[in-house]
Order: structure tokens, then sequence, then C-alpha cells
């Protein structure tokens, strides 16, 4: 079982910078796929990023592209979101999620994670 455990969401202004963290506990998460994933007041939960196990491969919503980058620290078993040039669009409650298998842009293909942390852009 893996516990996961958003930090580092906050008030931001547009256009500004943050970095989401994701640190997992229980076992490693080595070999997981990770993602993350957001949710808007009253719409689903959406697909934001996704890495490999390896970090060699990543891949992006194509809203975010170009502006927020993921990364792992595998000997930290921990996830990272960087957001640049954030948008009064990008407020909503931040997930990461691991998988133990393939890539996936699927929620329900995820079987751990975390309570979220909010982020909230200004204009």
């Amino acid at each position: 079982q893996v516990q996961l455990v958003e930090s580092g969401g906050r008030l931001v202004q547009a256009g500004g910078s943050l970095r989401l963290s994701c640190e997992a506990s229980g076992r490693t998460v080595t070999y997981h796929h990770m993602a993350w994933f957001r949710q808007a007041p009253g719409k689903e939960r959406e697909f934001v990023a996704g890495i490999r196990w390896s970090g060699a491969n990543t891949y992006y919503a194509d809203s975010v592209k170009g502006r927020f980058t993921i990364s792992r620290d595998n000997a930290k078993n921990t996830l990272y979101l960087q957001m640049n040039s954030v948008k009064p669009e990008d407020t909503a409650v931040y997930y990461c999620a691991a998988r133990f298998g393939p890539a996936s842009m699927d929620a329900q293909n995820f079987g751990s994670w975390g309570q979220g942390t909010q982020v909230t852009v200004s204009s």
C-alpha cells in the first residue's frame, strides 16, 4: 500500500510560479508510474502530467504543456510539479496518484491517491 501526501499549494497571482510536492510512504514508488491530476469546483478530475518510473518519459495535458514540469526523485520517494506562468484557470485541487503498471492518463487506472492540495490563482 502506498500513501501519498501532497504539499505546496497556495494562493498565487497569475503569471507566478509554485512547486507542488508529493511524498510517498508505505512502500517504494520507484517502479510506479506517477501523475498529477486536478479538479476544479463543479468539474471532473482531469489529467495534468505523468511520468514513467525511470523519469525518462513525461507527458502533459495540452492546457499545461510548456508551463508545467513534472519530475521525480526516486531516492526521496517524491514527485514534483513545477508550475510556471500560472493562469486563473489552473485553480483547482491538485492530486498526485501512483500506479504499478503502464503509463496512463485515466484516473480510473490509478489505485493510490493523495488527499490533494489547493492551488488558487488570482487574476
